[in-house]
């Protein structure tokens, strides 16, 4: 009679204890992301407590200034914002050319703070957006991750998120740049679109296409989420996997994705008249043949059924074909084929360098080096493998879709270093599931093999299986049940007694058979724990050291201590206080944006890159005489030059650097300007071996006047090597102001008048035989500059 209540009793005590052990797993999980969530934002706070509360880089202070624009005048004037300081004398129309989702997130927690009066200014919101969505983009990786293999490997994740070095090259507490809260939005709409295919809704569905529409407004990485997507689906379909949960999660996406998409002014109808659009549409059309079909074959006879998938297939096969026939037409009438110069240079990586050289001079542009993965992305390179096989034990549309991911990013990341970025976390993903999967065999090995745990942990995993299912058959009759039970004994609970006993055995001993031996699993368990801890330090190591430093204010240190470098400030500064308003200054791109926001003056060009025949004007000048750069910028009606210099404290990224790239684009326009003519046998050379071309161009004057006179001799400390020309005299232009160290140094344009007050009236009091005579024996003063 005791057997049959001890039977009945057992389970609303299993089912309660898989209850509180489930409610204090959630609850462990919940303090665990929060600690993450901690630990993401406080990594990137090294910027700030080493140096200040700055903006970094050269993109993010145009960001900062078109936040101060929209705070200071609302979102409609934000909209209509003609910007005159910009890309002078053509100016530029901010909100139809900008991608909005940064700075309306800024602005929107500014004015949020101050509704609440916490008085924070706009400075201190950009420097600290990017920190803050660090932890929702690992809040957003654990909730991916667990949608494809469970809890564990989420937090895993998105603990491997927080602190990877890659991203936090790019969201470190002043880098407030579009991928700041694009990466969020990237792995939160993956998210959704894998929670729409678990679970079929509708209602996650709609999320996922807002989830894109913000990603959208956020960063033209965009393209990577509306071609990734199709190529799952088309995958998914190939391999016979197609669903009703399949066509919820894909066909919302397109429709209303692509509608909010055109809502955003950058994007507007490229959205659906531009390539990298075009494999949505196309997939598009595929899924709905293959849901035509799948719904004919469920009411038609087999006999039918042969008859309509024929006709089906020839209709949608006409469609297709119409439909790549106006692709190929729209396609063809591009001279780039429908393709972004970016978007080409992915496909092809030799084709900015052939084509775009604006797109190949750009540093982040560039192919990454085998020593930038161990950099950026550590002991994730090796685990990387790893993650990948465990999402094909067993394959299931999720896992699937992170193989696709992981397989795709890496591609793009071998292209293009700045990709990196959305190598990242893909890596993070794949990693936690191997460290998840890995920690899951060995630590179930040492249980099974511990002596006085291993009989509880057999018994327990047998019930754990089958629990939830009794428990639920039984507890709704459990207090009918409970007297009779008392009266008379139950033969149903002696059968599955009899019955769950072998089973329970059985699986015992399957996972007894599959435990790995004691001494292997705590050792591989330390090994794993060592990997894990010197990720850790590297990336501490990333975050403190060769991530912080903005490029604003740089620091070096010496056996005489710790130098710090705040000339571009001080140029800057000046720039603000010692020039008219509407002064123009012209410098090479890449200052452009500091120097609108920061000294607030016009600019020629900036960091838009939009024009390349503007550009090109300006690399022209620098690359001419002194007399012909004069005349080109006297005619954009240019006031100061700006040159960055670093050859006196060795500041590698200067313009002498980057002075070939000026040539290359420039004579991309305009053709008298020749690359050889600035080499040496093949070598772009600074010293007496220059040549000519060289050491008379504007850039090479500007860079290296009154040089000489810093130590007596002339060293460049960047090229090592003494200059060429050392003592030269500058005719058209005058030294206004250089920088503490010298790497900023500003000209100003001497007018006409002080150009001709030297000259008299000789030539008229010359004798007409003097002047024939000197032309006659070909005696006359030389231009030498040519």
């Amino acid at each position: 009679m005791a057997a049959p209540e001890t039977s009945t009793a057992a389970v609303p005590t299993l089912y309660t204890n898989n209850a509180l052990r489930n409610a204090f797993g959630g609850v462990l999980a919940f303090f665990i992301l929060l600690l993450i969530g901690v630990m993401a934002f406080s990594i990137r706070l090294f910027s700030v407590i080493k140096y200040e509360s700055v903006i970094h880089e050269f993109d993010p202070y145009f960001n900062y200034r078109v936040t101060q624009f929209l705070a200071k005048n609302g979102i409609y004037e934000f909209w209509n914002w003609f910007d005159d300081r910009t890309w002078y004398p053509l100016g530029r129309v901010i909100g139809g050319t900008v991608y909005p989702g940064l700075t309306l997130t800024a602005g929107t927690i500014w004015w949020l703070l101050n509704s609440l009066n916490i008085p924070l200014s706009v400075e201190t919101v950009c420097v600290f957006t990017a920190p803050i969505f660090s932890a929702f983009a690992s809040w957003a990786t654990y909730l991916l991750t667990k949608e494809v293999k469970g809890t564990g490997a989420g937090l895993t994740a998105a603990a491997l998120l927080a602190m990877v070095p890659s991203y936090i090259s790019r969201s470190v507490a002043g880098s407030y740049d579009n991928e700041a809260v694009a990466i969020f939005a990237l792995i939160f709409t993956f998210y959704l679109y894998i929670k729409t295919l678990n679970t079929g809704s509708l209602f996650y569905a709609t999320l996922n296409s807002i989830a894109y529409f913000y990603m959208v407004c956020s960063w033209g990485g965009y393209t990577f989420i509306i071609n990734l997507i199709p190529m799952h689906v088309l995958l998914c379909i190939v391999t016979g996997r197609f669903s009703s949960r399949l066509y919820i999660a894909y066909a919302p996406l397109v429709v209303l994705g692509t509608l909010l998409a055109a809502l955003v002014p950058v994007v507007g109808f490229n959205a659906v008249m531009t390539s990298e659009h075009f494999a949505s549409f196309l997939v598009f059309i595929i899924l709905h043949v293959v849901a035509f079909v799948y719904y004919i074959k469920g009411i038609l006879t087999p006999k039918m059924f042969k008859v309509a998938v024929t006709l089906v297939v020839s209709v949608g096969l006409a469609l297709c074909c119409a439909v790549i026939a106006v692709l190929i037409a729209l396609v063809a009438s591009s001279p780039t084929k429908g393709w972004s110069g970016r978007s080409l240079s992915l496909l092809d990586p030799t084709y900015a360098s052939k084509y775009i050289p604006i797109i190949a001079s750009v540093s982040e542009h560039q192919p990454p080096t085998w020593p930038s993965y161990f950099m950026d992305i550590n002991v994730l390179a090796f685990l990387v493998p790893a993650g990948i096989i465990a999402c094909f034990s067993p394959l299931s549309d999720a896992s699937s879709f992170v193989v696709l991911y992981i397989a795709t990013s890496v591609y793009f990341s071998g292209v293009m270093v700045r990709l990196m970025l959305v190598f990242a976390p893909a890596a993070c993903i794949t990693s936690g599931i191997a460290l998840s999967q890995a920690f899951d065999v060995f630590t179930r090995s040492i249980k099974f093999q511990l002596p006085g745990i291993s009989s509880n942990t057999e018994v327990d995993a047998a019930e754990t299986s089958s629990a939830p299912a009794e428990a639920q058959n039984g507890a709704v009759k459990t207090e009918k049940s409970e007297e009779t039970s008392k009266n008379r004994p139950s033969k149903k609970s002696k059968k599955k007694e009899k019955e769950e006993k072998p089973l329970t055995k059985a699986k015992a001993e399957k996972k007894r058979l599959l435990a790995l031996p004691l001494d292997s699993s705590v050792i591989s368990l330390l090994l794993l724990i060592l990997l894990g801890a010197f990720y850790v330090v590297h990336c501490v190591w990333a975050a403190a050291e060769a991530y912080s430093a903005p490029s604003i204010v740089l620091t070096s240190r010496s056996h005489d201590g710790l130098h710090v470098f705040d000339d571009f400030r001080e140029a800057y500064a000046w720039l603000r206080h010692n020039t008219d308003v509407d002064d123009k200054v012209a410098s090479w791109w890449d200052y452009g944006y500091q120097t609108t926001a920061m000294a607030n003056r016009t600019v020629i060009v900036d960091n838009n890159t939009w024009n390349n025949t503007h550009i090109a004007t300006v690399g022209t000048a620098m690359s001419s005489p002194e007399k012909a750069a004069w005349e080109i910028f006297h005619s954009l009606d240019v006031k100061y030059v700006l040159v960055v210099f670093g050859g006196l404290v060795g500041y590698p990224s200067d313009d002498i650097n980057k002075f070939l790239w000026m040539v290359r684009i420039g004579g991309g326009v305009f053709p008298h300007i020749k690359e050889p003519d600035y080499l040496r046998d093949g070598q772009y050379r600074i010293d007496s071996q220059a040549t000519p071309t060289m050491l008379n161009c504007l850039m090479y004057k500007l860079s290296y006047y009154r040089f000489v006179e810093t130590d007596g001799k002339g060293f460049d400390r960047v090229r090592q090597t003494e200059i060429g020309k050392k003592y030269f005299k500058l005719t058209h232009f005058e030294e206004v102001f250089t920088t503490h160290h010298w790497m900023v140094r500003i000209y100003k344009l001497k007018p006409p008048k002080n150009r001709i007050r030297g000259k008299t009236k000789k030539s008229k009091s010359k004798t007409s035989s003097t002047s024939s005579r000197a032309k006659r024996s070909g005696t006359g003063k030389k231009n030498p500059w040519h």
